[in-house]
């Protein structure tokens, strides 16, 4: 009894990477299938700032003798803020299709 017990306990970790696999890839296909029903584009620069936010904050961290993480996730949230404020205009939505 005491070898199934054991077994089972082996094995419960790949099952629960099964599941977790099963669960991500139905779920991505799921958002594969409305992403192609709208297609919508973002009118903001939110992940440009967002980008351009994490290299400032890593750089400040850095120089700042500051963990490295909070400065990526502050750096993050100031970008996604800044970019999210500034619109793009029809000339540059047009260039981006």
């Amino acid at each position: 009894m005491n070898g199934l017990y054991d077994g089972v306990m082996a094995a419960m970790p790949w099952i629960a990477v099964g599941l977790v696999l099963a669960i991500f890839f139905a779920r991505s296909a799921s958002h594969k299938k409305n992403i192609e029903k709208k297609i919508e584009k973002k009118e903001d620069y939110g992940t440009e700032g967002m980008s351009l936010g994490m290299c400032i904050g890593v750089a400040m961290a850095t120089a700042m003798h500051m963990n490295v993480g909070l400065g990526l996730s502050i750096g993050m949230v100031i970008g996604l803020a800044a970019g999210s404020s500034m619109k793009k205009d029809e000339r540059t939505k047009e260039d981006d299709a």
